[in-house]
């Protein structure tokens, strides 16, 4: 009789039993231990320590007492903490897409929530001219919208970031190639964000080129949807 009930058979056409009992027992302390994470309960997650490391033979009485340890008890601390910041970004992200419906520019600034990370995607043909780095007078406007919920979010830095297409500058470009293109666009971005009244200390600038294309740059219509500016905020956390 084996530990599932099941009466054992001479011969070798049962050995398939023993491992599919252990594989059965690692799938169920395997469940359990992710039901134990994902509800953050540190009696449960105890416990299913407790019964993982018992499964796997270490049985003396002083293991089956202990409590988690302080390193479990701060790997528990951490997810928990992300999963706060995450639930807190995500209603930030709620307030920034109804500001971007109620100033009616939903159909030109994209708004995408990625790990906690807020993406607003302002498009390059709008926010400049053909290829020139400083800002259009659309563009000025375009950030003018954009300015009362940014200087509100006190919380959030803000990482202001460059794309292009893959078509590089002619030659008769003062440009020498889409890396100085797209990192002059963030920083003219910046500044202006900043003659608005946003603190410098929020703002950063990256430019990315064609590094990160949200299309692939088959078609013109792709390429103009890849030229774009990203503002991404990130929850400033306290140390």
């Amino acid at each position: 009789m084996n530990m599932f009930g099941i009466p054992e058979e001479s011969g070798d056409n049962n050995e398939w039993l023993t491992t599919f009992a252990d594989l059965s027992l690692l799938l169920l302390v395997f469940f359990i231990l992710l039901f134990s994470m994902s509800t953050l309960d540190e009696e449960k997650f105890t416990d299913s320590f407790l019964a993982v490391k018992q499964a796997l033979g270490e049985k003396d009485k002083e293991l089956m007492t202990m409590r988690v340890k302080s390193e479990d008890a701060v790997i528990m601390d951490t997810v928990r903490m992300q999963k706060q910041l995450i639930e807190s970004q995500r209603r930030v992200f709620s307030d920034v897409r109804t500001f971007i419906t109620k100033k009616g520019v939903e159909g030109v600034v994209g708004a995408v929530f990625d790990e906690g990370k807020i993406i607003l995607r302002l498009p390059g043909d709008v926010m400049f001219e053909s290829g020139q780095v400083e800002l259009s007078s659309q563009g000025r406007k375009m950030l003018d919208t954009m300015r009362d919920m940014l200087v509100k979010s006190v919380d959030q830095q803000i990482n202001i970031v460059g794309h292009t297409d893959d078509i590089p500058p002619s030659r008769r470009s003062r440009f020498k190639d889409n890396w100085e293109i797209s990192s002059l666009r963030a920083v003219y971005v910046l500044r202006y964000l900043m003659q608005l009244g946003i603190a410098q200390g929020r703002l950063t600038a990256t430019g990315l080129a064609d590094l990160e294309p949200i299309f692939p740059n088959n078609s013109a219509k792709n390429r103009a949807k890849n030229r774009r500016v990203e503002l991404v905020l990130e929850k400033i956390v306290s140390k």
